[in-house]
């Protein structure tokens, strides 16, 4: 096929969604979940947790570069990245059910099972998504059809992300029933076998039509120096940095949140508004599909807050979807970057008013939600568009093209903002003085509300300064692309040529 094709079937970019429902059923629960479920079910203090997740996810950042330049060099019958995602599958599924098995172990013992399980977990992750993330890239040469698989992609990434998010702390509780340990464990098979499942439907119905110049053989070297001099890289690089450290201090700080700081009782007062909770006034299929999945809340409102902190969630991912449907006509309309820019500070200020919520206010944290998924939905494809266009960049000015290795740094960027998210949001429970499993003091639940609200608003305003230093404009990116669809065109010719002699 030759690779000044452009457009991508529908089916195929549905089938390259599955790929990341998969990634944000492991990407989600680590962000909303894991601190809690360390140190609540398997009962790590909360400054083992915080150093655990930063030295990992640091140290794993850099397996990252070492898999784009592998996936790079690949050769197959599959193409370049598409056997990764294949290889990866099962052992990326059965590991992450693993994370989530709480071993009868001593402290230390569960504390060194912890650290082997994670760290194969985050080497898979790496392994099936720098791939994955590449893949992108190579499906079609042209910007706006980009644009489209990752509008599809994140529309993927946010089933997922609302299944994640509405499910597992409900079904913990109802399959756990006083064991959360079992409750973990039983629920993230389920997951598990979806991981392995919907990967393989991305390798089946994807392929691969951008090839790269003809004689494009350079070294590691050579990749590196393309990436570290490409100013537009480094502005994405420091963005994704600190866009995945404020994802993670921002969902861990708000589950202690709901668990801690938010009064139970006007929780279920609230929500008993919409029939969620047991004896409302809704009955029938939906009361049973309700309760079979842990959603309605126990008459002595025992499970109100893992509830309410799924429907938060799951009510922003649903304005996300829509923000997402619009981002590609939005981007083609005003250019990237200026719709980056506005989505984050929009989001950025429903950040920060929600330091001001008090116990009660639970009718405006659920407004909140929906502010900030009205600012965020648009900007989620952008990020990895805009790497790709970069990508693009790199080629039009080197000459050479490391999609890969590009991807992988970016990923590594990713890997360390989860690394120093995991740690900051340990930390400050550990500084405020939290201790789990009791009602905290006024110390810890500040702590706890500012790693909600003020501390990822900071970080949210860095955002923006980033983006500001971007220098990949709407017209300078055309430019760009009919520039490397005439360069390709010359590629195709020089092909046709050789094959012929």
């Amino acid at each position: 096929m030759p690779e000044t094709q452009q457009y991508v079937p529908v089916k195929e970019k549905v089938g390259y969604a599955m790929g990341d429902i998969a990634t944000n059923f492991f990407f989600q629960s680590m962000i909303l979940y894991q601190t809690r479920f360390y140190t609540d079910t398997a009962g790590l203090s909360a400054g083992a947790v915080s150093y655990m997740l930063f030295i990992l996810r640091i140290v794993d950042a850099f397996v990252d570069p070492f898999v784009g330049g592998l996936s790079d060099r690949t050769q197959s019958r599959w193409g370049k990245f598409r056997p990764w995602i294949l290889g990866t599958a099962l052992p990326f599924g059965l590991i992450f059910w693993l994370t989530y098995v709480t071993p009868d172990f001593g402290p230390s013992s569960k504390l060194v099972y912890a650290y082997i399980t994670y760290s194969l977990l985050m080497m898979m992750y790496s392994a099936n998504n720098t791939p994955y993330s590449a893949l992108m890239a190579v499906m079609t040469p042209d910007s706006s059809e980009r644009s489209s698989i990752a509008s599809y992609r994140f529309v993927g990434a946010l089933i997922g992300q609302f299944i994640i998010q509405g499910l597992p702390l409900p079904l913990v509780a109802k399959i756990g029933q006083g064991n959360s340990a079992k409750g973990w464990a039983v629920t993230m098979s389920i997951f598990a076998a979806l991981i392995v499942i919907l990967n393989l439907i991305t390798f089946l119905s994807t392929k691969e039509r951008l090839q790269p110049p003809p004689g494009d053989k350079h070294s590691v070297w050579a990749d590196v120096k393309d990436v570290f001099s490409c100013g537009p890289w480094v502005a994405m690089f420091v963005l994704t940095l600190l866009v995945f450290t404020m994802l993670v201090v921002r969902g861990s700080s708000t589950n202690y949140l709901f668990a801690y700081y938010l009064d139970h009782g006007q929780i279920r007062e609230f929500l008993s508004k919409f029939g969620l909770a047991e004896g409302a006034s809704i009955s029938g299929i939906w009361a049973s599909t309700l309760n079979a999945f842990g959603l309605l809340i126990k008459p002595d409102g025992s499970n109100a807050a893992d509830v309410a902190f799924s429907l938060f969630f799951v009510v922003g991912s649903i304005v996300q979807i829509v923000g997402i449907i619009f981002s590609k006509p939005l981007a083609d309309r005003f250019g990237k970057k200026p719709v980056f820019i506005a989505g984050v500070a929009v989001t950025t200020i429903a950040t920060v008013w929600v330091f001001w919520a008090t116990p009660s206010s639970i009718e405006m944290l659920f407004a909140l939600s929906i502010l900030w998924a009205v600012g965020w939905g648009p900007t989620v494809p952008l990020l990895w568009v805009m790497i790709a266009d970069v990508a693009d960049y790199s080629e039009w000015k080197n000459y050479r093209r490391a999609t890969g290795f590009m991807f992988a740094g970016i990923l590594f960027a990713l890997k360390a903002g989860l690394g120093i998210g995991g740690g900051l949001s340990g930390q400050v429970l550990k500084w405020y003085g939290y201790v789990p499993n009791v009602a905290q003091s006024e110390r810890s639940l500040l702590g706890i509300r500012l790693g909600s609200s003020i501390f990822p608003a900071i970080l949210l305003g860095l955002v923006i300064v980033c983006l500001f230093a971007y220098p990949i404009s709407k017209s300078l990116n055309a430019k760009i692309q009919d520039d490397l669809t005439e360069r390709r065109k010359k590629y195709a010719t020089m092909n046709a040529q050789a094959t012929s002699s």
